[in-house]
């Protein structure tokens, strides 16, 4: 049932409110409806024998029998109801109550409803029923007494009053209180849409605390949140900045040391091994930085931004060709997605001795390929080569494995970018590292 409510509080409440006049007013209805039919019934029937009860009462007094033919009571040897009349046996039982309480003895009663000859609409100097109710008394050995009384049909006037009565209620109860839901919404709304873009050390201003108290709690406590979210990340990022100042200033101090070493193997080692710690440093602390990246995204063009790449690559002798693409303005930052490009253009590298580097645009995506013919991947760790330190190669050397930060960081640039980059084997043997984009 929950998914045919409206998203919305403002929609739910509304039709919640809705329903709950609908069904007042249906109850409503239904009460109006049966003291209508009751009220027609003992009206009816209490017509009905006044008349007989005054009838028999004058014909006592008198001691002339009712005539067959006029009066509104009259006395006739046979039941005149046709069989073809509609029945009211809630109105002979009626009649029959009434009649025991008068103390007139009865064999049976029936009843007909009959509806008005043209005549006797003519007749009429103003609206009426449109029906007559016929009544038959047989009393033992006198014969039938029938007695005519007005029928009131079912009122449409009736059913078109709770109808009007309904749309007041709703013009008057629903309007104000959507109009109130709404605007109990409306900083939801606000605070919804505020939390969705967040974006650390974005400098965005507080959300405005307004609507009820509640809503109103809430909105502090999340500008109080932010505020301390983005105190955190300023701590992180000055400890980051401690530990790097830290590690290079004794690696830079190693780094001229080394120039004292007379055995040029064993100074070209120590120089790689610092050079690798650098370049270790430099990922970690890349990965840690991106939740507050410092560059701002501007307009670029990707295609010469993939082209650049590959060029650093070719000025290496390394075997990377990349497919000419046209002109392709995104808004990105660029130092970053740069990054990105080149560690899986190195993995292919690495990994498959060159690349091969397409760019296709979409109409609502654009998509970067890098594929190798290298070893590939096994499918059941296709995902897990995104974490963090993670190596398909085991033997810890720079060389052949790096310390398995390109995926991780590559992956967290493109996140950044609210993209995706997905990982797949080619057929014949290679990978193909896919980065997508979206083009707004």
């Amino acid at each position: 049932m929950t998914r045919f409510l409206p998203r919305s509080l403002a929609g739910q409440m509304a039709l919640l409110i809705a329903v709950a006049l609908f069904t007042a007013q249906a109850l409503n209805f239904t009460i109006a409806v049966r003291d209508r039919a009751q009220f027609r019934l003992a009206y009816a029937a209490q017509q009905a024998t006044t008349r007989i009860v005054d009838a028999l009462e004058r014909e006592r007094i008198s001691g002339r029998l009712l005539a067959p033919d006029r009066g509104r009571v009259r006395r006739v040897a046979a039941n005149p109801i046709p069989p073809a009349l509609e029945r009211r046996n809630e109105v002979a039982d009626e009649v029959r109550s009434q009649l025991a309480e008068a103390g007139i003895s009865f064999r049976s009663i029936d009843t007909g409803i009959r509806p008005l000859a043209a005549e006797e609409k003519r007749d009429r100097k103003r609206p009426g029923p449109g029906a007559v109710l016929v009544v038959a008394i047989e009393q033992p050995g006198k014969g039938w007494l029938t007695v005519n009384a007005p029928w009131v049909r079912p009122d449409r006037r009736l059913i078109a009053a709770l109808t009007f009565q309904t749309l007041i209620l709703y013009v008057i109860i629903l309007l104000p209180v959507m109009w109130i839901v709404r605007r109990i919404s409306k900083p939801l709304r606000s605070l919804a849409g505020a939390a969705r873009a967040f974006r650390p050390g974005d400098g965005a201003t507080p959300l405005e605390e307004r609507g009820p108290s509640d809503v109103r709690a809430v909105i502090a406590a999340y500008n109080a949140l932010s505020l301390r979210v983005n105190a955190m990340l300023d701590e992180k990022d000055r400890m980051l900045g401690a530990i790097g100042h830290d590690l290079r200033t004794p690696l830079a101090a190693l780094r001229v040391r080394i120039e004292s070493v007379e055995d040029d193997d064993d100074r070209n080692r120590m120089a790689d091994t610092i050079d690798e710690m650098n370049r270790t440093l430099d990922d970690i602390l890349s990965l840690a930085r991106l939740g507050r990246p410092s560059e701002p995204p501007i307009d670029v063009d990707l295609a010469a931004l993939i082209d650049a790449v590959v060029d650093d690559f070719r000025d290496l002798d390394h075997d990377v060709a990349f497919e000419e693409a046209p002109r392709l303005k995104m808004h990105l930052r660029p130092s970053l997605m740069r990054r990105a490009v080149r560690n899986l253009i190195e993995n292919a590298v690495k990994y498959g001795g060159g690349a091969e580097v397409r760019l296709l645009a979409g109409e609502s995506t654009v998509a970067i390929e890098v594929a190798d013919r290298g070893p590939g991947i096994p499918a059941d760790k296709l995902a897990a080569v995104f974490d963090p330190f993670t190596r398909l190669e085991t033997s810890r050397n720079r060389e052949t494995g790096g310390i398995g930060l390109g995926l991780a960081l590559a992956r967290a640039i493109v996140a950044d970018a609210r993209g995706d980059i997905t990982l797949a084997n080619r057929e014949g043997g290679g990978l193909t590292a896919t980065i997508t984009l979206p083009r707004s």
